[in-house]
């Protein structure tokens, strides 16, 4: 069911008009006198956050018998004040002032105390979901405080993503408030079926396992689901999971480019957004599948001075490599967090590992503040971000340069990936 909709695909939504379609959909009853918790991105995502939180905190601050937000942060590290209130669209003391009763909340994925489980997703249902690629019981873990509440909105932004297919809807649960290993089986899975496969398809594996965990949960779920292309939104659905599936549909029309051909070489610049490689890696999932064999992608962002500042020791103990680097020597590696893994596994992209040796289809280098001896270390390659001038990558033939890479996927118009059975008996 669709609550309420507006898209375009030739012009964007004005603010107003995307607070006038939020207050219109907020209106109903069904919110009143409800204890309601809003869970939204952090700023690793585009779009109007701030006025979104504020749309929804106006419309049902006072109505509502209490309304709180939490912040959608997976395994990012925790929001300071100061990008809090810049994410927020308001200071910390005016919103302490203006509206007193509520709270916003930062999700803590490994803080044990706030994660509880909620069922399990069994290995006969773990197989079927994902035709034979995971075979084992998989507990399902969430933030417990969402189960306080008597209602639950999601809102964010629909993408294409490396892991799940489309981002948004169900997915700022799990994984973004989830605990940790549903977590990683979750990241795991989609690195299975790797992301050329998986990135920008809309329906996968990965979303129904999802969707199997959120069957978990009893309370009533709202989704706000909104298309954002070039940081403008362009279409907004609210409703149920309806409202996912329209956005979705959406996003492959504007979030989706194609190409005619490849390119030897691709500079992929990573926003200010994406402050460490575990978000900019973003910017070699949506570029993978325009680079030629042999070629290189190049990850430019000379702000970035961390691999990752949740996960950095781990990266650093595997390094970057392909999928099958690590499923060959699964007694190796079995023990790693699998959300570690699979991060491994897309920036590396696919490839082979045969006899003992690897083989990427492409090469993947940093033209970033991190060093040449680390960029060594984590098996990627290392440019120095100083040497690159943009210009004239652009004027080089046979290549592509990107700017504010990272949420547009590119496609090659007759490309081809495998499908998932072929992928199923190459892992096996």
């Amino acid at each position: 069911m669709i609550i309420k909709e507006k898209w375009r695909v030739d012009s964007s939504l004005s603010n107003t008009e995307f607070s006038s379609l939020l207050n219109e959909a907020l209106a109903l009853k069904f919110f009143e006198k409800q204890k309601i918790l809003t869970i939204i991105p952090d700023g690793t995502r585009s779009g109007p956050t701030g006025l979104l939180f504020r749309t929804i905190l106006d419309s049902l601050y006072g109505r509502a018998s209490k309304i709180d937000f939490m912040i959608a942060l997976g395994t990012h590290p925790a929001i300071g004040e100061n990008q809090l209130e810049k994410l927020l669209g308001i200071s910390c003391a005016d919103l302490q002032s203006k509206y007193p009763e509520t709270a916003v909340y930062q999700h803590c994925w490994d803080d044990s105390y706030i994660i509880t489980e909620i069922g399990t997703i069994t290995s006969k249902e773990i197989y079927e979901i994902t035709k034979g690629l995971l075979d084992e019981d998989i507990p399902v873990t969430v933030n417990r405080n969402i189960l306080d509440y008597d209602q639950i909105i999601l809102a964010g932004p629909v993408f294409p993503h490396e892991v799940v297919g489309f981002s948004g809807g169900y997915k700022y649960i799990f994984p973004g408030v989830s605990g940790p290993h549903f977590l990683h089986k979750f990241h795991w899975l989609g690195a299975l079926i790797t992301n050329p496969k998986i990135n920008g398809t809309k329906d996968t594996p990965v979303r129904d396992a999802i969707n199997k965990a959120v069957s978990f949960i009893k309370t009533p779920i709202t989704q706000i689901c909104y298309v954002v292309k070039d940081k403008n939104v362009y279409g907004l659905y609210v409703g149920d999971n309806q409202a996912w599936s329209q956005a979705a549909d959406l996003s492959a029309q504007l979030n989706i480019k194609y190409v005619k051909n490849s390119y030897k070489t691709v500079l992929s610049m990573a926003p200010l957004m994406y402050d460490d490689i575990w978000t900019a890696g973003k910017c070699m999932y949506k570029l993978e599948p325009v680079v030629a064999d042999g070629g290189t992608l190049i990850i430019y962002a000379p702000h970035i001075t961390e691999v990752s500042y949740t996960h950095g020791k781990y990266i650093e103990q595997v390094g970057y490599h392909t999928r099958d680097y690590f499923v060959k020597q699964w007694e190796k590696f079995k023990d790693f967090p699998g959300g570690i893994l699979a991060h491994s596994t897309h920036v590396k992209g696919i490839g082979t590992f045969i006899n003992g040796k690897e083989n990427p289809r492409i090469s993947v280098c940093l033209a970033t503040g991190i060093t040449k001896q680390m960029c060594e270390k984590i098996n990627l390659g290392y440019i120095n971000p100083g040497a690159i001038d943009i210009n004239e990558f652009i004027r080089k033939p046979d290549t592509l340069v990107v700017r504010d890479a990272g949420e547009v996927l590119f496609r090659l118009e007759n490309g081809d990936v495998p499908d998932i059975d072929e992928l199923y008996r190459i892992h096996k």
